[in-house]
């Protein structure tokens, strides 16, 4: 599927997140049949982790770029470094492109305001261009895309997602020395075209 000088890269799939905590894969194995759970965590366009409790549920969804919703709807911003750690070593998709923190035996699906990676340039031995998740993982870029909104996106070899404004400058003297190529995306097909569930909340009450 293409578009003006962009393309649809579309990639489902569970990523192979050798992470993960040893007991969180003893636990799933011992309960494999704990219900998952749904709404209580989102992530937000600069990789910042929220919890939202049934009261922060009631006001409506987790809100997204294109969406902001209602106040108080995001939730309470995660704070606590270890907890933090925890959920980004065993943070993955399922075959769905539905994106979850696997705490324990329990799926804990997450609400995305973007992408399900965020991506932050480090400097590297090269300079600038060294390319990572919002979770710490490294990354080797496929493509850099633009949509109609000016916000730049990497496809991975670990998935899509949305570079950090923090970083746009960096990825921009990526651009300009001729190390990525830029190609067009509409925001509308972001989701579809790269494989991943924004709101698996929704997707799941819809199914029930």
């Amino acid at each position: 599927m293409r578009w003006g000088n962009g393309f649809c890269g579309r990639r489902i799939g569970v990523v192979n997140n050798r992470a993960m905590d040893d007991i969180v894969r003893q636990a799933i194995a011992k309960w494999p049949h704990v219900p998952d759970c749904y709404g209580w965590l989102g992530l937000d366009a600069r990789g910042n982790w929220y919890m939202r409790d049934d009261r922060t549920q009631a006001l409506g969804p987790f809100p997204t770029l294109d969406c902001p919703g209602v106040a108080g709807a995001r939730g309470s911003l995660l704070k606590h470094d270890k907890l933090i750690e925890f959920i980004h070593r065993n943070y993955e998709s399922d075959a769905a492109g539905r994106w979850f923190f696997q705490n324990g035996p329990q799926r804990v699906f997450v609400e995305l305001e973007a992408t399900p990676w965020i991506w932050r340039l480090h400097a590297g031995d090269q300079g600038a261009g060294e390319v990572k998740t919002h979770t710490g993982r490294p990354a080797q870029v496929r493509s850099c895309l633009l949509d109609e909104h000016g916000r730049l996106y990497l496809d991975t070899d670990l998935g899509f997602g949305l570079v950090h404004t923090q970083d746009v400058a960096q990825a921009a003297e990526m651009l300009e020395a001729g190390r990525w190529a830029l190609q067009d995306v509409r925001t509308a097909d972001l989701a579809t075209c790269f494989g991943y569930v924004q709101r698996p909340q929704a997707a799941h009450q819809t199914t029930y």
